[in-house]
């Protein structure tokens, strides 16, 4: 991360909305109400035109939300932004907003695992076909997008963390006229800028780095103004994932202290990430930190991983040793997580879906938390050497 640089941004980021808030106050109040009146029958019709825009109903527009949308357009280096309910909300409602029936979708392989059923189910049923390629195989990439309506991407991708060269890509989905999406969870604002190399929307689960505390689901879209209008007048009405002011107002202060989480999460997924690649029970690691350079426009690693046990490490008693790390879904918040492979492949869902994740029974995700690189680093060799 450049210090010279996200520090200075956010702070102005913060002035600019403290300065406005209720009361001087420092933390700006939470605007938690379903509608706004009006004060007479014109400014009620001048609304409802269009000629002026001001909150109506919360499911439309809510201060609260709309600073958290204002704030991440910034950080993202976009116009625009609108925030969801879930992360979940946000990818369908951005993908049902710019595909019909009969169109196909391009989608780099191993994307985030409920991304890959609603492909698989709900676009299934509406005749939208998805091809599924390694974004590292640009050529495989370019010969894909031919025809394409939309191109959605992940980088690093999830479980197997294959991370790409997102200018490259976006450059290929322009010169065919495709719209191209990107899930920016993993590396969040602070380590990657996706809109800056060519990216059309960028997409996050804010359930994950960007509320940072384990307390809020929500997600956002972030891009042009023309794009995001699209998204807000054909799919977030009707699809109603609308954010709700508190979890807004609990991403606000999570952007607070984004860029601080995000290098004591990078230092410690590293460390650990070097010490397990030595380990002579461990066949993997996968880590982009661990790669020889990070692939152009990523400018750090978050601490999200994943590693393979060689055979006869018995997961369940290293899953169950475990103190600090704690068996648990979702990452993101300051503490640690772990999810083996083998419990994601029995999970009843989609035939074959795991398969797609690249999801091998022998791997384990980690999420290293807050909690300290030593501690953490004791407890997963305790919880090894059980299992071994």
């Amino acid at each position: 991360m450049n210090d010279a640089v996200w520090p200075g941004e956010l702070a102005s980021l913060m002035v600019t909305h403290d300065e406005g808030n209720a009361y001087d106050a420092v933390v700006p109040p939470i605007v938690q109400t379903s509608l706004f009146t009006f004060n007479d029958y014109d400014q009620m019709v001048s609304a409802y035109r269009g000629e002026i825009v001001r909150p109506i109903y919360t499911r439309g527009l809510n201060p609260t939300v709309r600073m958290f949308e204002e704030m991440l357009a910034k950080l993202e280096g976009g116009e625009d932004a609108l925030g969801f309910a879930s992360g979940m909300a946000a990818i369908s409602s951005t993908v049902l907003s710019f595909v019909e029936p009969g169109d196909r979708i391009v989608a780099v392989r191993h994307v985030y695992p409920d991304a890959f059923r609603l492909f698989g189910t709900i676009l299934k049923r509406m005749k939208i076909d998805v091809t599924y390629v390694d974004g590292r195989d640009e050529a495989a990439v370019d010969k894909a997008l031919a025809g394409a309506k939309l191109f959605y991407m992940e980088s690093p991708t999830s479980w197997v963390m294959e991370a790409h060269d997102v200018s490259a890509l976006a450059a290929i989905a322009r010169r065919h006229g495709v719209v191209c999406v990107i899930d920016n969870s993993w590396a969040s604002p602070i380590f990657q800028q996706p809109l800056t190399l060519g990216v059309d929307l960028v997409l996050h689960s804010a359930s994950k780095y960007l509320g940072g505390h384990s307390d809020v689901v929500a997600g956002v879209v972030a891009g042009s103004k023309e794009l995001v209008a699209r998204i807000r007048a054909e799919a977030y009405p009707y699809l109603g994932g609308k954010l709700s002011p508190f979890d807004a107002w609990l991403l606000v202060r999570g952007l607070r202290t984004l860029p601080i989480r995000m290098k004591a999460h990078e230092a410690s997924a590293l460390e650990i990430a070097r010490r397990l690649q030595a380990l002579d029970v461990v066949e993997q690691v996968c880590h982009p930190g661990l790669m020889n350079q990070l692939p152009p426009g990523l400018k750090g690693t978050s601490g999200l991983f994943s590693f393979i046990f060689r055979e006869g490490v018995d997961i369940r008693a290293f899953a169950d040793r475990l103190k600090l790390f704690r068996l648990g879904v979702s990452w993101g918040g300051h503490e640690s997580l772990i999810v083996p492979g083998e419990v994601v492949l029995q999970q009843k869902a989609q035939p074959n879906s795991a398969h797609a994740f690249g999801i091998n029974a022998r791997s384990v995700r980690l999420h290293v938390g807050l909690e300290g690189t030593g501690a953490l680093w004791s407890d997963l060799q305790d919880a090894i050497a059980a299992a071994s």
